[in-house]
């Protein structure tokens, strides 16, 4: 059953309005008709409902809500991911594989390393593309919540916001001892709610990055394994390793 977003403001009691480009969807790719059923999503809420298609019209869609669906899509605990910022394709790819593992954000962040440099302006365009992507994937992959790509940080500004976190786990090439295993088994799954990984772009992070985020009191630096992993392979195991961990995917 194919599904579609909605504001709370299209909603009134048993009847939504979808608007937007999902009415070309709809109408002109999916051919849905009359009395055909979908699955909408209250981004305010993310409650979602199984509804039957009243109208088309030109512009708009009208459906009937017919009962709520009252199992979730979305995971236990809430999962971030801090990423370097890649090449654009790269950026699209990690969104999209991120919005289907159950991931709730992306946050670029500026790292030395970085070879893609972004001006104000273009950082807003590029964040609103961002934020598009996520909402295609997350109607395809049936989520009741849209990942929320967020704007582009500094490294040097996100020390505050890690704070917020029970656990931030920091992905680093030249760590030998501390795995990604061990961590997540000295993890309470009762008491930890709140996650984020921090991903460095092409070519990793240097050397006092790492020391800059090893001095978080919730940070845990860790070796991803004996290989090498690209920047955009390397938070999606992160994302899909801790999913597991937190019987998500079992």
């Amino acid at each position: 059953m194919y599904k579609f977003f909605v504001e709370n403001s299209q909603i009134n009691e048993d009847i939504a309005i979808i608007t937007g480009e999902d009415v070309n969807h709809i109408k002109n790719v999916l051919r849905l008709q009359k009395e055909e059923q979908v699955q909408i999503c209250n981004k305010d809420t993310s409650k979602s409902y199984i509804a039957k298609i009243l109208e088309l019209e030109k512009d708009r869609v009208i459906v009937e809500i017919l009962e709520e669906c009252l199992e979730t899509t979305e995971s236990k605990i809430l999962l971030d991911i801090f990423q370097g910022l890649p090449k654009q394709e790269k950026m699209e790819q990690i969104i999209v594989k991120a919005t289907e593992i159950g991931v709730s954000g992306v946050i670029p962040v500026k790292m030395a390393r970085c070879v893609v440099k972004l001006d104000d302006k273009t950082e807003i365009k590029k964040v609103d593309r961002w934020q598009k992507i996520a909402q295609v994937a997350a109607k395809q992959s049936k989520r009741d919540k849209i990942l929320k790509v967020h704007s582009v940080i500094s490294l040097k500004n996100i020390y505050e916001k890690l704070l917020e976190y029970d656990i931030v786990i920091v992905a680093y090439e030249e760590e030998k001892e501390t795995t990604i295993k061990q961590v997540l088994q000295e993890v309470s799954r009762e008491t930890t709610k709140k996650m984020a990984v921090v991903v460095g772009p092409e070519g990793g992070m240097e050397f006092d990055e790492v020391e800059f985020l090893r001095k978080l009191p919730n940070g845990k630096v860790v070796t991803l394994g004996k290989r090498i992993l690209r920047t955009e392979t390397a938070p999606l195991v992160l994302a899909s390793v801790i999913m597991y961990e937190f019987d998500e995917m079992q």
